[in-house]
C-alpha cells in the first residue's frame, strides 16, 4: 500500500448513522444514514435532512436506510450517499482519496467484498480500500490495547444489530452478530404503549423515548408522548411511566444476555480470565439505553465499562488505524491482512 495522502477518510456505514473520520480536519461528522428518493430517481434529500422528513413524506418520497442487519440492502442508494458526504467533506472538489471501512466480522465473504465494491462503484475516487474488523475499530475506540495478548470482550449494541466479539492480539477470536438492537428495543416500546395505552406512536417517536428514558429516570419524571388514539382515531398527547417501558424491554436485554453468555462459554480458559479481571466494553448507539448496562452486568457477574462516545468508538478506532503506522496491519483488503 502506497503512503496516505491527506484525503483519507474512515468510515462506519452503520445502519441508523453514518460516521465519517476526515483525516485532512481531524474529526467526525455524524449524520443519518438515509436517503429520500422522489419519484423513484431524483434524489431529494440525504442524510438529516431525509431523516426530517421520515414518516412525513408524500407517496412520492421514499425514505430509507440503505443498510440493513449490517449488511448493504440497497447499493445504489449506499453508493450515492457515500459520494455525496465525501464530496460534501472535500468542499465540492473531489481528489483522489484513501479509504478505511468498518466491517461487522460476522458477514460471508460474498457481503465483504460488497462493501470494498460500495466504495469502489461510488465514484469518489478512490485509490486505495481497506477494511477494518468493526470490533478492532471499537476496541482502538474505547482506548483499549488490542494488540497484546489479553482477552477483551466488545459488545456493539447498534440500531438493528448487536456485535458481541472477543478480541485478542490484533484479531477476533469469536464473534456473534445478533438482530436485536435499538430498533428491536423501539418496535417493542411501540407494542407495550399500544398495548396499555391504545395509542398508536411513530418510529422516531419511540426511539426519543428510548433516548430519553436514562434522564427520565434521575428526573423521577414520565415521558410524554404524541401519537394517535386507537379507539377515537384522534391524535392526542399521553404521559407514559418510565418503568412500564423498562419493564418491557427486559426480554430484549434477556436475548442480548444470553448470547454474551453462549460467547462467553465458547471463550478459551486464559482469555475467559482476563475478561473476568477487565470486565465487559459495551458500545454502541443504543448501548446507553436505561437499565441495560445493569441488566447485563448483574446477569454475567462482570463490570461492564460503558463507552463515553459509543456512536463514535468505531470511527475514533478508524482514526487510530489511519495515523497510527503501528496499527497499519489491522487494516486489509479483500485478499487478505496486509504485510
Amino acid at each position: 500500500m502506497c503512503s496516505l495522502s491527506a484525503n483519507t477518510f474512515g468510515i462506519d456505514l452503520g445502519t441508523s448513522n453514518i460516521k465519517i473520520y476526515d483525516l485532512n480536519a481531524d474529526g467526525v461528522i455524524v449524520e443519518k444514514n438515509m436517503i429520500a428518493v422522489r419519484n423513484k430517481t431524483e434524489v431529494f434529500a440525504y442524510g438529516n435532512s431525509a431523516y426530517d422528513m421520515y414518516e412525513k413524506a408524500p407517496s412520492n418520497i421514499r425514505i430509507s436506510y440503505p443498510l440493513s442487519n449490517g449488511v448493504i440492502a440497497e447499493i445504489n442508494h449506499m453508493e450515492t450517499l457515500v459520494r455525496l458526504f465525501v464530496n460534501a467533506q472535500m468542499k465540492g472538489q473531489p481528489k483522489p482519496v484513501d479509504v478505511y471501512v468498518a466491517i461487522p466480522h460476522d458477514v460471508t465473504e460474498v457481503e465483504r467484498k460488497a462493501f470494498r465494491d460500495l466504495i469502489r462503484d461510488s465514484n469518489v475516487r478512490a485509490r486505495d480500500i481497506m477494511l477494518v474488523e468493526k470490533a478492532v475499530a471499537d476496541g482502538l475506540g474505547m482506548d483499549i490495547d488490542v494488540m497484546n495478548s489479553q482477552g477483551v470482550l466488545v459488545v456493539d449494541i447498534g440500531f438493528e444489530t448487536t456485535e458481541i466479539s472477543v478480541l485478542s492480539l490484533g484479531g477476533i477470536v469469536i464473534s456473534k452478530l445478533m438482530k436485536v438492537a435499538g430498533r428491536k428495543f423501539d418496535d417493542t416500546i411501540r407494542n407495550i404503549v399500544r398495548k396499555e395505552l391504545s395509542l398508536i406512536i411513530g418510529e422516531k417517536t419511540a426511539e426519543n423515548l428510548r433516548i430519553s428514558l436514562r434522564d427520565l429516570a434521575k428526573r423521577g419524571e414520565d415521558a410524554v408522548v404524541y401519537g394517535r388514539d386507537i379507539v377515537t382515531g384522534l391524535p392526542v398527547e399521553r404521559k407514559i411511566p418510565t418503568n412500564l417501558v423498562d419493564l418491557a424491554l427486559i426480554d430484549d436485554f434477556d436475548l442480548i444476555l444470553d448470547t454474551i453468555k453462549a460467547t462467553l462459554e465458547r471463550t478459551p480458559p486464559e482469555l475467559a480470565a482476563d475478561i473476568y479481571k477487565h470486565g465487559i466494553y459495551l458500545t454502541g448507539g443504543a448501548s446507553q439505553t436505561n437499565k441495560l448496562a445493569q441488566h447485563l452486568s448483574n446477569g454475567v457477574s462482570l463490570n461492564v465499562n460503558l463507552s463515553e462516545l459509543p456512536l463514535v468508538s468505531v470511527s475514533m478506532g478508524l482514526a487510530k488505524v489511519i495515523r497510527e503506522r503501528s496499527l497499519r496491519s489491522l487494516a486489509y483488503d479483500i485478499e487478505g491482512p496486509t504485510k
